[in-house]
């Protein structure tokens, strides 16, 4: 379960940004968008607004870097370089660290992990646990000097292997996973479940799908997941297939193509196909069906619902945290609707998921069923830095009359007062100059 992310000096985030899944206190909405863990409580869901370029992408990017960094950087040589990209836009920022922390829970202990890194090495990285009583340090990590504590569960021998092993470049936590250290193993654990997707760009996740396909239960999750959005077709069908040259595009010069086949002959591939009905020359059923390649004829809105059918069904299966930029992107607002009420509804997210994801889709503010403490903007602030904030920290001062202040209603109609800039994090757009054109070199 997730509950905090923090990040500060990347891209166009400067200082410190908080996206805090924690319910906020008085809000009575919607109890059952609350998942808990033994004594701890998170939003099952979070909406991201704001305008294009306010940073909605740069404060996702950061979450899925960090999944990232944790995952390859024990595995990556000495001379790699690290993702450093500060804010370039104040003077003198390019020399502070970029930094990422997350607070998570496992088995109903609170674990908060962090690091701050340069191009060319780590400059600082913590791991604490909470459990029933205080906040204790796992290990502190400062430049070349790393210092586990006796809590941090794990072979005390094989810790000291993995510190000697520890590459400047390199997180110590994914160091001891590769070192099988049992508590960093743990943590790994975690983040399997941690998956983030560019809604854009959706085509690498078809990989999930068909990886999933070959279990018979998530098959038919699957097929009953894309049937009821009625896309048109009454079936899928996903096969694997030996390579062919004629899998190839058109398009590729012949150069690459013959290299292409000669590494690609032999190795197998995939084929996913679309199942229609067919009709007779009246217009009736015939009863039988037309299959044809599914990213070849069907639309890129279709294409997208397979592609993220497989992630949205595995992460309500087990549990994960799903973060999706552009989630409504080639998609109909009903659909989109529908992926954040199955996040919402126990009923079909009984594992406690989570989803967190940025969207233009105002209609969300009106019909999907989120609390005000799940709707968050992005804007950017004097100094052209990215700053978040939540609908549930607005507060309407009162008249001159009275000093009394008062929070958003629940009932408010958001997505209108959003449009009339009440929020902010909405464009300023500045008069369009008219066009002149030319006629025989005279204006008209």
């Amino acid at each position: 379960m997730l509950i905090e992310f923090r990040v500060s000096n990347y891209r166009s985030i400067g200082e410190e940004q908080i996206l805090s899944l924690i319910p906020a206190p008085k809000q009575k909405e919607y109890s059952d968008n609350i998942i808990s863990k033994g004594k701890h409580h998170s939003l099952n869901a979070l909406a991201i607004y704001g305008a294009n370029g306010s940073g909605k992408s740069n404060l996702l990017l950061a979450m899925g870097l960090l999944d990232k960094l944790i995952h390859l950087s024990a595995r990556s040589s000495s001379t790699t370089k690290l993702p450093f990209d500060p804010f370039l836009l104040r003077e003198g920022w390019d020399k502070k660290p970029t930094k990422f922390e997350i607070t998570f829970i496992i088995d109903e202990e609170k674990y908060r992990y962090g690091v701050e890194f340069y191009k060319e090495s780590i400059e600082s990285e913590w791991l604490y646990r909470k459990g029933q009583g205080r906040e204790v340090v796992l290990f502190l990590r400062q430049g070349d000097i790393i210092d586990p504590s006796s809590g941090f569960k794990g072979n005390a021998k094989i810790i000291d292997l993995a510190i000697e092993a520890t590459k400047p470049n390199a997180l110590f936590l994914s160091t001891c996973d590769m070192f099988n250290v049992e508590e960093a193993k743990l943590i790994f654990q975690w983040f399997k479940h941690f998956n983030n997707i560019d809604g854009i760009d959706t085509e690498d996740e078809e990989i999930r799908t068909v990886t999933m396909w070959d279990n018979e239960t998530d098959r038919e999750d699957i097929t009953h997941y894309l049937l009821r959005l009625n896309l048109g077709f009454i079936g899928v069908d996903i096969f694997k297939k030996d390579f062919e040259e004629s899998d190839l595009p058109k398009s590729i010069n012949e150069t690459t193509r013959n290299l292409l086949v000669k590494d690609l002959s032999g190795s197998q591939g995939y084929s996913i196909q679309a199942l229609h009905k067919t009709y007779s020359l009246d217009g009736k059923e015939t009863g039988k069906s037309k299959p044809w390649p599914f990213d070849e004829r069907e639309s890129k809105g279709t294409n997208k619902a397979l592609h993220l059918s497989g992630p949205i069904l595995w992460a309500l299966k087990n549990g994960g945290v799903l973060i999706i930029d552009e989630i409504e992107a080639k998609m109909h607002p009903l659909l989109t609707l529908d992926t954040i009420n199955m996040f919402l509804n126990k009923e079909t997210n009984p594992n406690n998921a989570q989803i967190i994801f940025a969207t233009h889709d105002t209609n969300l503010l009106s019909y999907s069923d989120l609390r005000r403490d799940q709707i968050y903007f992005t804007e950017k602030n004097q100094w052209e830095s990215t700053e978040i904030f939540s609908l549930s920290d607005f507060v309407y001062l009162g008249d001159l009359k009275s000093s009394k202040a008062a929070k958003e209603r629940p009932d408010t109609d958001k997505e209108k007062r959003y449009f009339e800039g009440r929020y902010g994090a909405v464009p300023f757009l500045s008069p369009f100059k008219p066009l002149k054109s030319k006629n025989n070199g005279k204006k008209r």
